[in-house]
């Protein structure tokens, strides 16, 4: 009982903070659009836009009301119309039914009188015309076609839902699974980070006593933070601007040798052994790649401990997620400029587009907004969920947390602690980091093309 109080908590939290955001918004539109006006004038203005307002708001509740009474009036007529005319359809259709008992048993008796045989198929039509018209009648009040009538007199959101409810039925399925298994989760979670939670008592509700914990007493959560912002600020933009300039450049091959180069670039971040490569190669005795060549050019004299050494650390896991980085991000970016419309490069070069940067600028990239969105939103998950790299490169937990990510921290509290409410809590820290790289990335790929 208490988790279900918690989530509409969280709901109404979520729909104050709504109405609060929406307030101040207004008031500095107001602000912005009088700001010559005394005081005195503003605080006129702003009771007039509130009283019309009211004054709309209560005409547009009117309205509704009266036409919402019509739509009941007419409703109420058409379903009493249809019960008569279903009412005597059935009469109709119960003495067709006697009559066409008649005929058909004299057909039977007589088959071979064709009198008898043209009256018996001329009433079976008639028959069937009735019974036809009952099926039309008893449709027409249904449930489905009631459905309708209330879709076709809702606003226009519930309208164009009306329009298109083919392609909602088709979306549907997955829509039901991805809110059960994603945007319900993430509610839980969100509510359970307010709570003291592992998995064998009831939550608790805590309030803000975990967010506390996080920024003020968690010394590995602040490193964490640290580190995963480091691996995101590099590893993000490089891979996204490598995982496109590949593309772009593999894009000019001809096919077959295009798709090769594809499967060549795609491979690291699809190949199971990717770490235990990297692992030879940054081998702390004399046998790893690394220090066997650098020892034998004369630049060190013993092997470094590289995994072992927190100076390193760090830059070999933005090493090995670099080399990871072109996933489907780099296939998007391939599909995106396969799709580019070959005609606006030659209109592109009648209007004055000078060098390849110019066409790129003004014309393929406009042309792949979604791809690049798509791409930015990948980087930005990966490059933020930093884990795998972390775990097989220098182990749970690396020395002194050196390469201790939020993920790593999430996973040290939610499976080996159990301490579920504040491993939600370090989830929604990520989860909000999230957002903002996304909506910062969304503005900046708005200016794309202008």
């Amino acid at each position: 009982m208490q988790i279900f109080l918690y989530i509409a908590f969280t709901i109404i939290f979520a729909l104050i903070t709504y109405k609060i955001v929406r307030v101040i918004l207004k008031n500095r539109e107001i602000k912005k659009n009088t700001k010559q006006l005394s005081r005195s004038e503003k605080l006129e203005i702003k009771a007039n836009q509130k009283l019309t307002r009211s004054e709309e708001k209560k005409a547009m509740r009117e309205a509704m009301a009266q036409k919402k009474a019509e739509w009941k009036a007419e409703d109420k007529a058409f379903d009493e119309k249809t019960k008569q005319n279903i009412i005597e359809l059935k009469a109709k259709v119960k003495e067709s039914e006697v009559k066409w008992t008649e005929y058909h048993d004299a057909y039977k008796a007589n088959p071979d009188d064709e009198e008898i045989r043209n009256a018996y198929f001329e009433y079976n039509k008639q028959h069937d015309a009735l019974k036809q018209k009952l099926r039309i009648e008893k449709e027409r009040g249904s449930i489905t076609r009631k459905v309708d009538r209330w879709s076709k007199r809702g606003g226009r959101l519930r309208r164009e839902i009306f329009v298109k409810r083919q392609y909602y039925y088709l979306v549907a399925p997955y829509t039901i699974l991805f809110f059960i298994f994603t945007v319900v989760p993430v509610l839980i979670s969100l509510v359970l980070s307010f709570t003291n939670f592992n998995l064998l008592e009831f939550p608790d509700f805590v309030g803000w006593e975990n967010y506390m914990r996080l920024f003020v007493d968690d010394e590995n959560f602040m490193t964490a933070i640290k580190n995963t912002l480091i691996l995101a600020v590099v590893t993000g933009p490089l891979s996204y601007l490598a995982a496109f300039g590949f593309a772009w450049l593999i894009n000019e091959l001809r096919p077959r040798l295009r798709s090769f180069m594809t499967l060549i670039f795609y491979a690291p971040s699809i190949s199971g052994s990717a770490y235990l490569v990297w692992r030879l190669i940054f081998s702390s005795d004399s046998y790893g790649y690394a220090n066997a060549y650098l020892m034998k050019f004369g630049i060190i004299n013993e092997p470094i401990l590289w995994l072992s050494t927190e100076k390193y650390i760090l830059w070999i896991i933005m090493l090995v997620q670099l080399w990871l980085s072109l996933g489907v991000s780099f296939l998007a970016f391939i599909a995106g400029l396969q799709s580019c419309d070959k005609t606006l490069f030659e209109a592109g070069a009648i209007d004055g587009i000078r060098n390849r940067w110019q066409e790129l600028w003004y014309i393929t990239l406009p042309q792949m907004k979604s791809q690049l969105m798509f791409g930015a939103v990948m980087q930005i998950t990966s490059s933020l969920s930093i884990a795998d790299v972390s775990i097989q490169m220098v182990g749970f937990p690396s020395v002194n947390y050196a390469g201790h990510t939020i993920i790593t921290h999430l996973m040290d509290y939610g499976s080996i602690r159990m301490e579920m409410g504040y491993a939600s809590a370090i989830a929604t820290v990520l989860f909000v980091f999230m957002i903002l790289a996304n909506s910062l990335v969304r503005k900046i790929l708005r200016r794309v093309g202008s």
